[in-house]
């Protein structure tokens, strides 16, 4: 990581993201323009486009060797030092009135995660992460909660619509599993948000399909970095290592968590999505 200091980059995505705070909370609960974009359960806002282009620009004043990969402008440019930036993660939320939304902005370096920072700006919480572990408004986070299902909460985003269109008798099945299992299962409509709360312990595992890297790469740092679990899964393979935030399927666990059966239905389940998934892309 020679030239990048962990605590420095950690300091200017938690600037960055404060820093768009008051525009987003200005169109929070007003009269949005809303538009959708893969279809109408994928929504958009112009805070979306206005947030990504105020963080991009900052980052980039600070280090303007460094690349962008946002989930509205795509990827600018290569460098050692990658941004993965989601200026609203939970936009259906956002747009909505829902108070489950936040700034993402990850970084990493080579390839390598090493700094991150979450924020939601209604609640005024700062997740955050760098080489010396995982914070919460600055005070030291553990990913501390219920290890046995009987006792856990779930944060699943799944069944999503995606889920039904590639396996819909799966999906259904192994829902109905998961909260008989689980103390309780609740989809909170924000991957990031969601895997910093079971980093906080206030959630202990968090399920989700099809992700992007600008959806993750904050957010499991995160969690790694409280002490937490973060299990990444492609076409039924782990993914583990400095690639692990860019496959699409993942859980996120707070300390020693039992796996038994929520492990098979990411396994089973990130087949079925990636098998549609090049089904569709033919």
């Amino acid at each position: 990581m020679t030239g990048y200091g962990s605590t420095q980059l950690m300091t200017l995505a938690m600037s960055a993201a404060r820093d768009v705070a008051p525009m987003l909370l200005d169109g929070f609960r007003s009269d949005l323009d809303i538009s959708t974009k893969a279809d109408f359960h994928d929504l958009v806002t112009e805070y979306d486009s206005a947030a990504e282009r105020r963080i991009a620009e900052l980052l980039l004043a600070a280090n303007p060797e460094s690349a962008i990969v946002g989930e509205e402008g795509g990827r600018t440019g290569e460098a050692r030092l990658t941004w993965y930036v989601d200026p609203i993660d939970g936009t259906a939320n956002f747009a909505r009135g829902i108070a489950f939304w936040c700034v993402s902005i990850g970084a990493t370096v080579d390839g390598e995660r090493v700094a991150g920072a979450v924020y939601d700006p209604v609640a005024d919480l700062m997740f955050h992460a760098d080489s010396s572990g995982a914070f919460l408004n600055g005070k030291p986070l553990h990913a501390r909660g219920f290890t046995e299902p009987s006792r856990s909460t779930m944060l699943a985003h799944f069944p999503m619509p995606a889920d039904l269109d590639a396996d819909e008798q799966f999906a259904l099945t192994e829902y109905a599993m998961l909260l008989r299992a689980y103390s309780a299962v609740r989809n909170k409509g924000s991957g990031a948000l969601s895997l910093v709360h079971v980093a906080a312990g206030w959630g202990d595992v968090t399920l989700n399909f099809g992700t992007n890297a600008w959806d993750v790469a904050a957010g499991s740092f995160i969690l790694e970095q409280a002490g937490g679990t973060y299990l990444a899964y492609s076409d039924g393979s782990r993914v583990q290592g400095r690639d692990a935030f860019l496959a699409p399927h993942y859980l996120g666990l707070v300390r020693d968590a039992d796996t038994t059966l929520v492990e098979p239905v990411l396994r089973k389940g990130s087949v079925i999505r990636d098998q549609h998934a090049r089904q569709a892309a033919r």
